[in-house]
């Protein structure tokens, strides 16, 4: 459809590109958790991705999206209008970076994106999506709107956006897991545990899992080094 120029991208994306002052170094796509509507406004995470050289762009895709067909084409749309109005070379490096819903919309639009990220850095991510249909009495609705006009197959449609049921087909990339060991959201054991075990042996994957923290609640130094990962693989140190 093409709707998006970058004069309206801020109506349609969070993008802190405006407080970089020099050499844009690369793309860091963020995605929001279930529910996560909210337009954003400049805060202290954006002025240090700035500060590295870093577009970090939160893509306002439906809050229940769950990383649905339209939500790659919109994510792809915002994407682009960045690169072409800055004229970055198809080289410039990429992260995706989020937590929860926002972790499964990473690292599923690792493998559906136009471009393929260098890296992928997640929270407390949900990484069976079958399973996550049972695990809350919230989470039905939410899927079943996600993916209705698929809704004959919904099984198959959660699948293809599951990151557990695509390990085996995820792209060659830098992936960073991080969980939370007291999340009673997305459980630990059910999804992350199952995640990297299904990808440590075929991809190049860390797992930092950390104690005594509830659902996305990173320690101090587990939100430094989550961080840090991505400054590293976009060359951004």
């Amino acid at each position: 459809m093409g709707m998006i120029t970058y004069e309206k991208l801020r109506s349609y994306s969070y993008s802190n590109d405006k407080l970089i002052k020099g050499e844009i170094k690369g793309v860091a796509v963020n995605f929001t958790g279930l529910g996560g509507s909210a337009m954003q406004e400049d805060n202290e995470r954006a002025i240090r991705f700035a500060a590295h050289g870093i577009i970090l762009l939160t893509p306002y895709n439906d809050p229940w999206c769950w990383m649905n067909d339209q939500a790659v084409a919109y994510t792809d749309e915002v994407v682009n209008v960045v690169f072409e109005h800055y004229g970055l070379d198809e080289s410039t490096p990429i992260a995706h970076i989020g937590g929860s819903m926002g972790g499964l919309s990473a690292l599923v639009y690792t493998k559906y994106a136009k471009r393929t990220p260098k890296t992928c850095v997640v929270n407390c991510p949900v990484c069976d999506l079958p399973y996550h249909f049972t695990e809350r009495p919230d989470l039905p609705r939410t899927l079943y709107n996600a993916f209705f006009d698929e809704a004959e197959d919904l099984q198959a449609a959660m699948e293809k956006r599951s990151p557990l049921h695509l390990a085996s087909v995820m792209p060659d990339v830098q992936y960073h897991l991080f969980h939370c060991e007291w999340d009673t959201a997305v459980f630990k054991d059910k999804h992350s545990d199952k995640f990297y075990e299904a990808m440590k042996d075929g991809h190049s994957i860390t797992y930092d899992a950390v104690p005594q923290r509830g659902h996305c609640s990173l320690t101090p130094d587990a939100a430094k080094k989550y961080e840090q990962y991505i400054f590293t693989e976009l060359n951004a140190l």
